[in-house]
Order: structure tokens, then C-alpha cells, then sequence
């Protein structure tokens, strides 16, 4: 037999919804819900009917009977599979059965037992006003005639006949209501799981996405880190060694030597250098000495090379800083006094390499030719080069600042300001 629940959780198409089939199917029913619904009426109106004959009824119960049959047959088993989504013939097989079945009960109460199918046929009305209307009906027709005939139901004890009729039919229908929730409840679960999974492979697709996204900028960060090591390395070296060689071939004998020897430091150096950018290792002169003494180191050779004085001080309380800080205020260093050599042709140069609370800033300054800030491109280079655009974007990199304060004739200013972030601190 189809449980209530399962008859009271019909569709407005008049089929079970596909939750029930589904809860079926997992127990092990498969279809067989569908088809217990469909024999239910023959099944009980033979009953009825074998009953019935053992009383000797006339032959006109027996017609009848096959009647019901047929209306069942014709209506609801072959129209159902016909035309499946009506809401017409499900009503026009639920009056007729009502109908011949309450002719049936005059001729024997047994056919009561048929009867009952109305409650079943009722909960595929829709809506669900008219579903309450067929369930009252049915119970006011099935208690009535099973007590006699309606005028005696409703002349004695009416108010217990109504009662047991209203609440019958409130209790199936409120049932079926519950049912349609409960359905709804899983439709809209299956429906959520359903985008669930589309958006988990959507993710799934944009987090591929995101990697291959975040290996390309990897690989460009890499690169770019690359273009500034070999700007600030081997370029800025080379430039020395093609001045110190040049210089060479126009001195003296006496001094000859000494920019030639000034020549091959710088190749070696810059051979150092290269390998260490390579293996994106911090710079030589960071290695055995801490920032301020290797900020002296890059001046004092830098001031030997070119000629030019530079005073370097250090205020503040000096401390470690992470490495990333330290490589970076030390490459900006060394590009600055680059373009002082350059560009400034600069008498002299003051370094200051400042400690604060939160902060650590340096401060190069020339008192050279100078120049018209404001020509400079929009990304902040000088000539096409890296330049100062470099040094920025250094410092950037580390939620710093770079400034460039400059005026023709009154020399350059190129101050950063870097956040003191500690040694073993991440960035």
C-alpha cells in the first residue's frame, strides 16, 4: 500500500514528486510506489466486490462494479499516462469515483473499502482549497452512508458526525500540506547542492586560473627583480670599468697602474655581484658587516673611484633590520650614486642613513647641476633607464617611499623611507 505521506506529497501535475520515487528507490522499491497506487483501486474494489457476493447481491452491484472498472481504468491508469500534467481529469476521475462508489454503498456498506480511494484521488487536486473541498466531501459521503444514509448522519448526534469529518479531513489535508513543504524543503536542498557544485567547480576552474596567474607574475616578478640586479650590478659596474679603462689609456705611466688595478676590482666585484643576483642572494658587502659599515664600504669605494668626496652619517639608534630592508636601502644607495656620477658632476655628496622608531630613511645628496623635475617621464625613470623608476619601484615594494627633490643648479635630494621591520619579522 502507498503510505500517506507519499499520496499526500503529489505535485500539481497529479504525479508523485521525484523526492518520493528517490526515498523509495533507496529503500529498495524502485517504482513500485507508482504502480501500488495504480492497483490500489482494483485491488479494493475486488475485495469489496467478493465480499460483497457472499451476501447474494443482485446484479446490478456486479455491474456496477465493473463500471467503477472501467471509470478507474479509462481516467485514472490510462489518463494519467496519457496526460499526465492536467488538473482537469484528475477532478472529473475524482467526482465520477465518488459518484459510483456512493451507489455502490447504497447496494452494500462493504463497498466502503472503495471509497477510500477517494482520499487518495482528492490529494491530487489542486488547488489546495479544492483539495480540502475533496477530502470533506469524501469523508461527508463515506461516514454518512456508512451510518445509515446522510439525513440519518445528519440527524442524529450531527455535531459527532461533523466533527469526525472535519477533523479527518483537516488531518489528511494538513497532512498533505506538510508533505508539499517537506518536498519543497528537498527540492530547494537538491537545487542548493546543485549550484553548490557548480560553484565549487567554478572555483575550482578560477583557482586553476589564479595559479597559472600567480606563476606568470611570478615569473615577471623574476624577471623584473633580474632587470634591476643587472642595472645596479653589472651595468653600473661595467660603466666603471669602461671609465676607469678609459682613464687609463689617457694617464700617465705613473698612474696607469692604478686604474687598471681600479679596472679589475670592479670586474671582480661585479663578477661577485652577478652570481649573487643570480641566486637572489643579499649583497657581498652585507655579508660580514652590518648596514652602516657596508653603506661606508659602497661610499668610500664609489668616492675613490670617481674622485668626488662623500660624508656619510648615521643617526638614530642603529639596530638589524630585515635583510630585505637592508639589501634594498643598499641598492638604492648604489644607484643613486650612480646618477650623482652621471648626471650630477657634483663637488660633493652627503649620505645620511637615519634609524626611527618605525622607520629607517636615506638621504643622498649632491650639490651638482640638478635638474627640472618635472621632465621626468610619468614612471619616474631618467633617459629610458631604470633611473630612478627603479629605485621607486624597490621601495614600493617594501610599502616605503622614494622622493626626489631636485632644481637646476641647486643640486639633487633622493630620499627613501622604508618601514624598520626587524630581523626574523616576515614582510
Amino acid at each position: 500500500m502507498v503510505t500517506g505521506r507519499d499520496n499526500a506529497a503529489v505535485n500539481r501535475s497529479g504525479k508523485a514528486p521525484s523526492w518520493v520515487h528517490q526515498n523509495h528507490a533507496s529503500a529498495g522499491w524502485g517504482t513500485w510506489p507508482d504502480r501500488i497506487e495504480v492497483a490500489a483501486p482494483y485491488v479494493l474494489l475486488t475485495l469489496a466486490t467478493v465480499f460483497a457476493s457472499l451476501d447474494g447481491e443482485p446484479a446490478s452491484t456486479y455491474w456496477l462494479a465493473a463500471l467503477a472498472a472501467a471509470w478507474v481504468a479509462l481516467t485514472d491508469t490510462l489518463g494519467r499516462a496519457r496526460w499526465p500534467g492536467g488538473r482537469l481529469l484528475p477532478l472529473v476521475s475524482f467526482g465520477g469515483i465518488l459518484v459510483i462508489a456512493s451507489v455502490l454503498m447504497t447496494h452494500d456498506i462493504l463497498f466502503l473499502v472503495f471509497m477510500i480511494i477517494g482520499f487518495f484521488h482528492a490529494l491530487r487536486l489542486e488547488p489546495r482549497w479544492l483539495r480540502l473541498a475533496g477530502l470533506v466531501i469524501t469523508a461527508f459521503l463515506l461516514h454518512g452512508l456508512a451510518n445509515g444514509g446522510l439525513p440519518k448522519a445528519l440527524t442524529t448526534m450531527p455535531h459527532v458526525f461533523l466533527t469526525v469529518v472535519l477533523v479527518q479531513s483537516l488531518t489528511i489535508w494538513g497532512g498533505s500540506v506538510m508533505a508539499d513543504k517537506i518536498a519543497d524543503q528537498n527540492n530547494a536542498r537538491k537545487q542548493a547542492l546543485a549550484e553548490l557544485n557548480a560553484a565549487m567547480a567554478e572555483n575550482a576552474g578560477l583557482h586553476r586560473q589564479l595559479l597559472v596567474q600567480a606563476r606568470e607574475a611570478g615569473v615577471l616578478d623574476e624577471r623584473q627583480r633580474l632587470s634591476r640586479e643587472i642595472h645596479d650590478t653589472l651595468a653600473q659596474g661595467f660603466a666603471g670599468i669602461i671609465t676607469q679603462l678609459q682613464a687609463a689609456d689617457q694617464a700617465d705611466p705613473a698612474v696607469w697602474r692604478r686604474h687598471v688595478d681600479a679596472a679589475l676590482a670592479l670586474a671582480r666585484e661585479n663578477l661577485t655581484e652577478a652570481r649573487r643576483s643570480v641566486h637572489a642572494l643579499a649583497p657581498e658587502a652585507l655579508d660580514a658587516a652590518q648596514l652602516p659599515d657596508a653603506l661606508r664600504g659602497v661610499a668610500r669605494r664609489w668616492s675613490d673611484r670617481t674622485g668626488v668626496p662623500i660624508e656619510f652619517t648615521t643617526t638614530g639608534n642603529s639596530r638589524p633590520v630585515h635583510p630585505e630592508i637592508e639589501a634594498t636601502l643598499l641598492r638604492i644607495t648604489q644607484e643613486a650614486l650612480s646618477n650623482v656620477a652621471k648626471h650630477a658632476g657634483a663637488g660633493r655628496v652627503g649620505l645620511t642613513l637615519s634609524y626611527m622608531e618605525e622607520q629607517v630613511t636615506l638621504d643622498v645628496r649632491d650639490d651638482g647641476s640638478g635638474f627640472d623635475t618635472s621632465m621626468l617621464p610619468p614612471d619616474g625613470g631618467m633617459g629610458g633607464g631604470f633611473g630612478i623608476a627603479g629605485m621607486r619601484h624597490r621601495a614600493q615594494r617594501l610599502a616605503g617611499t622614494l622622493t626626489v627633490e631636485a632644481e637646476p643648479g641647486g643640486g639633487t635630494a633622493v630620499s627613501v623611507n622604508l618601514p624598520a621591520i626587524p630581523v626574523g619579522s616576515a614582510l
